[in-house]
């Protein structure tokens, strides 16, 4: 069946089963590999994309619900020249451990950080609780989610 999907902006003609998840549409398909496929059952993270805004977990997500919905992946957000507010504060601030998750957790951020700016570390940990990692820079990620969210607000990097 073919399913018409925006990704990044741009309008693709998908054919696959609609029940297919929207992660193996994105890696197979589309060639964009940041959102990992980790547990398949929507319990770590690493697929985590923003639909229409809002955190999603693409394992999960059959791509005949995305009928009319904008899709974003972390490939949509910026480049390695102009990298988003949330890419350049994960790096400035070496977030980063082994980069499995990252991708996930910057995107469950970023839906956050659309909506509000100023997240308390409460708010923070609550917009992350579906996004799961073992390397420990889990302090570092909380400062780069506020750092992106400084410059968000002000537009300012310094």
């Amino acid at each position: 069946m073919a399913v018409t999907l925006n990704v990044n902006n741009k309008t693709h003609e998908i054919t696959a089963d609609p029940a297919t998840p929207l992660l193996y549409v994105l890696r197979d398909e589309l060639k964009l590999n940041a959102a990992k496929f980790g547990c398949g059952l929507g319990q770590c993270g690493s697929c985590t994309v923003m639909v229409d805004g809002e955190a999603m977990l693409s394992c999960v997500t059959p791509v005949m619900a995305l009928a009319g919905r904008k899709v974003t992946t972390l490939e949509g957000l910026g480049t390695i020249e102009a990298p988003a507010p949330i890419q350049a504060a994960f790096i400035e601030m070496q977030a980063a451990q082994c980069g499995y998750c990252i991708p996930g957790m910057m995107m469950s951020a970023q839906a956050l950080l659309q909506k509000n700016p100023e997240p308390s570390d409460r708010e923070i940990r609550d917009a992350l609780r579906t996004n799961l990692c073992r390397c420990g820079t889990h302090m570092r990620i909380l400062a780069a989610i506020k750092r992106a969210g400084q410059v968000m607000k002000t537009g300012r990097t310094g």
